[in-house]
């Protein structure tokens, strides 16, 4: 999708703060409220936006363990791909999952209370599902930086 000066403005603006009035993201934008209520809806219908979330801190809401867990398939399977994926996409504990080139096959970010949850997590939903060949767990000290935005303007 072709973006304008303008459209980024105005999705900057949203990234930045999706509560704002839709008069002061018009105004960021340099267009009428009209046209950035118009640009807005073409954007969600393209799936350019694909929603509005209120983003929480995981130690604010509990969560003191997060993990970037490297796993491992057993065989490169369509089959193993769809069974894993589709296991994973049901586990509220794994916020991403990304599929990566080199040593190990997905990378996951799970969050989780504590250590005995996480190893429980381990054990029972990772090691035991049968496309799983090995998994190793990188502990998150400190969140350095952490944002949602695209970098639209540059």
């Amino acid at each position: 999708m072709k973006l304008s000066n303008a459209d980024k403005r105005l999705l900057d603006a949203l990234q930045q703060d999706a509560t704002r009035p839709q008069a002061d993201l018009a105004e960021i934008a340099g267009m009428s409220r009209t046209s950035a209520w118009r640009r807005i809806r073409d954007f969600e219908q393209s799936g350019l936006i694909q929603g509005q979330v209120a983003l929480l801190d995981p130690q604010k809401a509990g969560f003191h363990i997060q993990v970037l867990l490297a796993v491992a398939m057993t065989e490169h399977t369509d089959e193993n791909r769809r069974s894993f994926e589709d296991h994973i996409d049901g586990l509220s504990a794994v916020t991403e999952c990304f599929t990566v080139a080199g040593e190990r096959d997905y990378v996951l970010h799970v969050v989780v209370p504590d250590m005995e949850t996480y190893t429980d997590f381990l054990q029972s939903e990772i090691l035991k599902h049968p496309a799983v060949r090995s998994a190793s767990s990188t502990f998150v000290l400190q969140r350095v930086k952490y944002t949602t935005m695209l970098p639209l303007s540059g």
